[in-house]
């Protein structure tokens, strides 16, 4: 199964963007290390309760996110390392928004919400890795509904929704949500790379 959400912005609306950022000196690293902060810094707002700012620093460190690419094709400075620590970036950034979860509820005395949220921890990490362990392969794993730009936007639209009568359901559901989703998508990457890879025999890629 597809992505639900694109992989990235049409260049048509991203690349004009990318042009003026790249004209104000700012690199893709540097984007991409303002991408990180924001997610730490919302992993921080989320963990003392204040949901609403925490969902609003997420999107701005995915819109971050979204661009650090366009920027690479707009100044030419696309990288090996770029991709690495773009990579490396996303997966310290979500894991800062969860733990800020975690932390939050653990200090609520929750016993159930805390698990999940390992459970969501742990099946992102399985997602991504599962992902790049067939492409150093030389394969190409988009497979999987539930990747990380569906979580990102879950989880900002159900912190900013938190606090408003009403709506005190949505962050327990969400959480959900991304304990079993996760999880299910690195179960579907898993199986489209047994499909890929299955009767192929080769040297095994160091871990």
């Amino acid at each position: 199964m597809p992505s639900l959400l694109p992989r990235a912005v049409p260049r048509r609306y991203a690349d004009p963007v990318a042009k003026l950022i790249a004209r104000a000196g700012i690199t893709p690293d540097m984007l991409t290390a303002g991408g990180l902060a924001l997610n730490a810094a919302a992993g921080v707002a989320i963990g003392v309760g204040e949901f609403a700012t925490g969902g609003v620093l997420i999107l701005a460190g995915g819109a971050l996110d979204l661009l650090d690419g366009a920027v690479a094709r707009a100044t030419g400075k696309s990288s090996l390392f770029g991709s690495v620590f773009d990579a490396s970036a996303d997966r310290y950034g979500e894991a800062a928004t969860l733990f800020g979860l975690l932390a939050h509820y653990v200090a609520q005395g929750d016993r159930v919400q805390p698990l999940l949220l390992f459970a969501a921890i742990t099946g992102s990490i399985q997602t991504s890795y599962v992902k790049a362990r067939v492409e150093a392969i030389g394969e190409n794993l988009n497979e999987g509904a539930f990747t990380r730009s569906e979580r990102v936007l879950l989880l900002a639209a159900a912190l900013l929704l938190a606090g408003r009568p009403g709506w005190g359901w949505v962050l327990p559901a969400t959480i959900w949500a991304l304990a079993v989703g996760t999880n299910i998508t690195a179960v579907q990457r898993l199986y489209a790379a047994w499909t890929k890879l299955q009767g192929r025999l080769g040297a095994e890629v160091p871990h």
